[in-house]
């Protein structure tokens, strides 16, 4: 067995006192460069590795981490998120961890500008956030960076390029996976890409999905498929599914619907309604969309696991306060292929 060394240990192999090793060990006071080398020589031979966690437990520092995200009573997407910050809270709850919830209007960026705001105020430690409008969110980090705040990003990237952290799926092939399983269902037809609820020229997440979902169909023979597109702008006091059924009722030729957010179930919607059948994949096991997922209104549904990547993204910031771990500069999770035979293992 390995032995546990002691700092009295480590004193006497040294020749000093305890308090130098102590000082040597924690980088406070003043220490004699004779002392330190000798110290030092010490802890490279034995090999010495010091314990994280009585060293947090001895500095009482309170570790307040903020996290920026949707409203869950707009959207219960969302809702994960807060079973995730009460897992974290009961796994680090004796280690000086405090979390805060800064929920936002999805519908107004002037919402997520000025909570943003109130959270740099508050002059956190770190700050998860989803950046939900694009243009806004790099003012936030920006902002961030300068108040030397710890900023990681999760469900949406600021930029492809950003050396920001960002914790989530490839949304890029997420789009590409649901284009190869409308390839395998139809084999031809007309595909609609539609953007549901959001922002389209400030929202990267679905512009990376539309992009992904393009390029697969712009590689190889795959001249069967016609696509097209449709945007649907946020708009609290629109009938979406109305707006869809329109468009829908203009273009008989459709076979087949992308849904690129949440809101699948409005597909979903038409599709137990309409004598015509089309294929429906889109995202998230919101209960609306498992209900039409069981019923066969949707086909496929992507699983985005947003409280794996609260937790996920709530963990990297902690472990690195507490035990100087690194943060990946992009933790990618499984993107998971969700139908009527397997939903259920993901509800539980």
């Amino acid at each position: 067995m390995l032995k546990k060394y002691t700092i009295r240990d480590i004193a006497e192999m040294a020749g000093v006192s305890k308090g130098t090793v102590d000082r040597v060990l924690h980088k406070r006071g003043k220490v004699s460069e004779d002392a330190l080398k000798k110290v030092n020589k010490v802890l490279d031979a034995i090999d010495f590795r010091p314990n994280p966690i009585a060293k947090n437990l001895k500095n009482n520092k309170i570790y307040r981490l903020c996290l920026l995200f949707p409203s869950p009573e707009q959207d219960v997407f969302w809702s994960p998120c807060l079973s995730a910050v009460q897992e974290i809270e009961n796994n680090y709850k004796n280690f000086g961890i405090q979390i805060e919830h800064y929920p936002f209007d999805a519908d107004s960026t002037k919402s997520f500008t000025e909570t943003a705001r109130r959270v740099i105020e508050s002059k956190p430690d770190a700050l998860l956030m989803v950046p939900l409008f694009y243009y806004e969110a790099q003012e936030i980090s920006e902002q961030c960076e300068k108040e030397d705040i710890l900023i990681s990003t999760f469900n949406n990237t600021i930029d492809a390029e950003s050396p920001r952290n960002f914790i989530g799926q490839d949304l890029y092939h997420s789009g590409r996976i649901a284009a190869k399983l409308f390839d395998m269902l139809l084999t031809k037809g007309q595909l609609a890409v539609v953007h549901i609820d959001q922002d389209f020229k400030n929202a990267t997440h679905m512009q990376e999905k539309e992009r992904g979902f393009l390029s697969y169909f712009e590689e190889g023979d795959k001249t069967a498929f016609a696509i097209s597109k449709f945007n649907i702008k946020k708009d609290p006091t629109a009938d979406y599914t109305q707006l869809l059924q329109n468009y829908l009722d203009e273009n008989p030729s459709i076979d087949g619907v992308f849904i690129t957010t949440s809101k699948t179930y409005i597909a979903g919607d038409i599709n137990a309604e309409s004598d015509k059948k089309r294929t429906i994949i889109g995202y998230d096991l919101i209960a609306k969309n498992t209900t039409h997922l069981q019923n066969g209104n949707i086909d496929f549904l992507i699983h985005q696991n947003i409280k794996k990547q609260t937790y996920n993204g709530l963990r990297n910031l902690i472990e690195f306060f507490l035990f100087d771990k690194e943060i990946p500069k992009k933790q990618l999770i499984p993107i998971d292929i969700v139908n009527s035979e397997n939903y259920l293992q993901y509800l539980s």
